[in-house]
This record gives structure tokens, C-alpha cells and sequence, in this order.
């Protein structure tokens, strides 16, 4: 049996064991949950509502937290830094969840982070990877948790595939204008010059770009050997048809937003070769993996899952949350879920990967180097690179090697 399996079939027998005795079922534990539910981030905010439901459903069908069910509250931010601040203030304040799980984007977050802080409120962060979110405060006082890989990651992650595995030097940059994007363009370039390298060329580009055909080829002017991007889906899309049209040879690599299901779609299959950094890839060989993928692929429906990587992380997410609420005895004031996170007793063995001690008070981002892969796009599918990388992602990998 699964640790985590074990966790909530221990959660399960907490409830049998109060209605056997006769105590009153207790008031649900409210869990708030904001994302893009709506605009052109929805695609990967309801992947990961998706992967909440799904936690929170199999969790409550063994009894829910001491036979209390829990409830998600969720909010739609619409991909707008006001909107999440509001919402983010209405689940604080107003409605008085117990703890956050939220935030895709970057920008988004950043903006409400205060509101956390503020109320000593833990807000664990499952899709945002902006690197400045869990490096706002110190990570001693900081309420601010993430189980997504950071930005800085993968950015070194990106770099050291092209200049150190594959021995390319001529690299092109393409960031789009958000915050997102300006940060991982800083990222980028840091990790290239620690090498000694300086990008042959660098374009940047609104939201809403049509086409990147004019600086695809620039970079092949340059002499540019490889391409890596940051942005979101659907400009990635196009920088994938640029890069088609233009029939740029080298590699294409961004970071996980290549991996939505609309990069693919939009770019009419021209992603095709294009790579990404993952945390997860779909993998038959891997039972708990492709258990998990199938439950979400049933609670899902019609609706599609623009991104796996999304939906498991946040499904992670909330069964590690209410790993802090049992280790705390039901505390879910602020202090007392921070200090569980901080020292958890047991790894939570997860459908991403296995998080063993993932936070300490030094620490509050639960990903490292070895915990994530080199996806490719085939045939419309996410791949893993290497078969090696396969044959280790099969074996759970824990924080800093371990």
C-alpha cells in the first residue's frame, strides 16, 4: 500500500470510529482554491481545479479529515492581479478557509502574497512558478509554500541541457513582455553567462503575437544553434509555426508551458521535436502515475486537461495540506500548518513524485534539479527525451538526491 493510500484509508477509520461512538459529524474543512478558471489562462487553471476536485473527492469518499468532509471554495482570478487579490481577500477574510491552495500565474500571485502574510494565512502554491514567490519573504516568516518547480530551475535546467549535454554555444532567446517572461529572459541569461555565453539574439513579443516569423529568422541569421522560449501557451504556438515555416533546424526547448494541450492544437502539429521541462510525463510503465491519470481522466469527463502537470501537482497539493492538518492535530491556524510543513514527519509518496522533508524554514520550494524531466512533443503526445530519464523518473525521486 501507498503511503498516501495509507494516509487516507487512516482518515477513513478516524471517521468509522466517531459515528461507532456516537460524536456528531463536525463542520467541513474549507479549502480555498484560486486560478484562472476563465480567459486565456483557463486552460491550465482548470486542469488544476480538476486536479483539486479529484483530491478532495477520493479524500472525502474515506471519510474526509476525522470524519469531517472538506470543502473547496474556489475562486476564478481571470488571470487578472486585481481580481486574485480580491478573491484572495473574500477566502481570507470573508469566507475563513482553513488554508490556500493557488495561483497559476506568476504575476497574479504576486500581487496578493500580502494578503497571506498578513493574516499569518498558508497559501501553498501548486502551478505558479515564478521564482520571486517564495523569495518575497524569508522563508522563516514566509506563509508563501510551492510544489511546483521554480522558474530559476528551470531555467538552469534549459541551459544546461543545450550548452552542456547537447554542446551548443549560438543560442537564441525568445521572452514575451509579462512578468513571467521578463523573469525567465533574466534567468536565461544568467545561467548562460555563469558559462561564458551571451545570446546571438534576443526578440521579445507581446501577448496576443500572430506571427514570430521575422525573428525566427533573425536568430537563423545570427547563427543561432538552438532556440529557448518563455512565454505561455498560445505564443509559444506561434513561435512553433515560426519556427517551421522557417525550417530552423535546432532544438526548440522552453519551459512547462510547452506542454499544454493547446501548444499543440494551435500550432497545427508544428510543435512537433519542441521540448519542455516537466515534473511529471505519462509513463505505462509507472502504475501510480498512469492509476492517477486515469481517475482524473474519469472525473474529468468531457472536459479536457490542457495539462497534466497542472492537475497533479495541485492534486499533491491538497492531499500534503492535509498531511500538515493531521500532524498538527486539526490546528489550521497559520503558525501551526506552517510549522507541520516545515517538519513533516513522513514522506508523502505523490503521483508527481516523493516529497520527503520538501520545506524547512530555510527552504519553502519542494523541487529540485533531480525531480524533473526533458519532455518532447511526438505525435501529439508528451514523451519523455531519454530513456533513461524514464527508467529513473519510475523510481520516485526525493528532495536534493535522496
Amino acid at each position: 500500500m501507498t503511503p498516501h493510500r495509507f494516509f487516507i484509508r487512516c482518515a477513513g477509520f478516524a471517521a468509522a470510529l466517531a459515528l461507532f461512538t456516537g460524536v456528531a459529524a463536525a463542520a467541513p474543512l474549507r479549502i480555498g482554491f484560486i486560478c484562472p478558471l476563465s480567459g486565456g489562462s483557463g486552460d491550465f487553471g482548470n486542469s488544476a481545479r480538476l486536479g483539486a476536485e479529484l483530491a478532495v473527492k477520493e479524500i472525502n469518499e474515506v471519510g474526509g479529515y476525522m470524519g469531517r468532509p472538506l470543502e473547496l471554495v474556489a475562486r476564478d482570478d481571470k488571470a487578472t492581479p486585481d481580481e486574485g487579490r480580491r478573491v484572495a481577500e473574500d477566502l481570507v477574510l470573508n469566507e475563513k478557509v482553513a488554508f490556500t491552495v493557488g495561483f497559476c500565474n506568476t504575476g497574479v500571485a504576486l500581487k496578493s502574497l500580502e494578503v497571506f502574510q498578513a493574516h499569518q494565512h498558508v497559501l501553498m502554491v501548486p502551478v505558479a512558478t515564478g521564482s520571486a514567490l517564495t523569495a518575497a519573504y524569508p522563508a522563516a516568516d514566509s506563509y508563501v509554500f510551492r510544489l511546483s518547480p521554480r522558474d530559476t530551475l528551470q531555467a538552469d535546467f534549459l541551459v544546461r541541457e543545450v550548452t552542456q549535454r547537447r554542446g551548443l554555444k549560438r543560442i537564441a532567446l525568445f521572452a514575451d513582455r509579462t512578468g513571467y517572461g521578463e523573469g525567465g529572459l533574466t534567468d536565461l541569461k544568467h545561467f548562460l553567462a555563469a558559462q561564458g555565453l551571451q545570446p546571438v539574439q534576443v526578440s521579445r513579443f507581446d501577448l496576443g503575437v500572430t506571427s514570430l516569423d521575422a525573428e525566427v529568422k533573425a536568430a537563423q541569421a545570427a547563427g543561432a544553434e538552438a532556440i529557448i522560449a518563455y512565454s505561455v501557451g498560445p505564443e509559444l504556438a506561434t513561435l512553433a509555426r515560426a519556427r517551421q515555416a522557417a525550417r530552423f533546424n535546432g532544438p526548440l526547448l522552453g519551459p512547462w508551458p510547452m506542454s499544454f494541450k493547446t501548444v499543440w492544437d494551435k500550432s497545427g502539429g508544428a510543435a512537433e521535436g519542441a521540448m519542455m521541462v516537466q515534473s511529471i510525463v505519462p509513463d505505462l510503465s509507472n502504475e501510480r502515475r498512469m492509476s492517477f491519470i486515469a481517475r482524473l481522466k474519469r472525473h474529468a469527463g468531457d472536459a479536457p486537461i490542457a495539462s497534466l502537470m497542472a492537475a497533479a501537482q495541485t492534486y499533491d497539493a491538497v492531499h500534503l495540506m492535509l498531511r500538515a492538518v493531521f500532524q498538527s492535530h486539526g490546528d489550521t491556524r497559520g503558525p501551526a500548518l506552517k510549522d507541520a510543513l516545515e517538519h513533516l514527519e513522513q514522506p508523502y509518496a505523490g503521483v508527481v513524485t516523493t516529497h520527503d522533508r520538501p520545506f524547512s524554514l530555510q527552504d519553502h520550494d519542494a523541487f529540485t534539479m533531480n525531480m524533473i524531466w526533458l519532455a518532447v512533443w511526438r505525435n501529439g503526445a508528451l514523451q519523455f527525451v531519454y530513456a533513461d530519464d524514464a527508467k529513473r523518473a519510475s523510481v520516485m525521486r526525493r528532495k536534493d538526491g535522496k
